[in-house]
């Protein structure tokens, strides 16, 4: 469960980065400026971005090739800002600490 909470947080913390890197391409653009994922990527880390399609397409069988291109294609193409931060409200909300319930009689 923490994990799970843990991995949830960092995503949400990315995104708020990148929410702040936005706001502030955007005051000095003076118009609204989201980067996309698979820009984000590509300043972060180039190689990696390069050597992911050929990598999915050979390492994962039948649906590899299906995978990388309708798929992750049109995720890297959507801000950043959403594709960090859905991820991470999920599951910071799946993984939430809850309260245990007692019993039916009990009060």
């Amino acid at each position: 469960m923490i994990v799970g909470r843990l991995i949830g947080w960092i995503f949400l913390i990315a995104a708020l980065a990148v929410l702040a890197r936005d706001a502030l391409a955007s005051i000095d653009a003076g118009s609204l400026s989201l980067i996309a994922a698979g820009e984000l990527w590509f300043s972060l880390h180039q190689t990696s971005l390069q050597v992911a399609e050929p990598a999915i397409a050979r390492h994962i069988p039948v649906i590899g090739p299906w995978l990388w291109h309708p798929v992750i294609s049109t995720l890297l193409t959507w801000p950043a800002l959403f594709v960090l931060g859905a991820p991470g409200l999920l599951l910071a909300w799946a993984f939430r600490t809850r309260r245990r319930k007692t019993g039916m009689f009990k009060p």
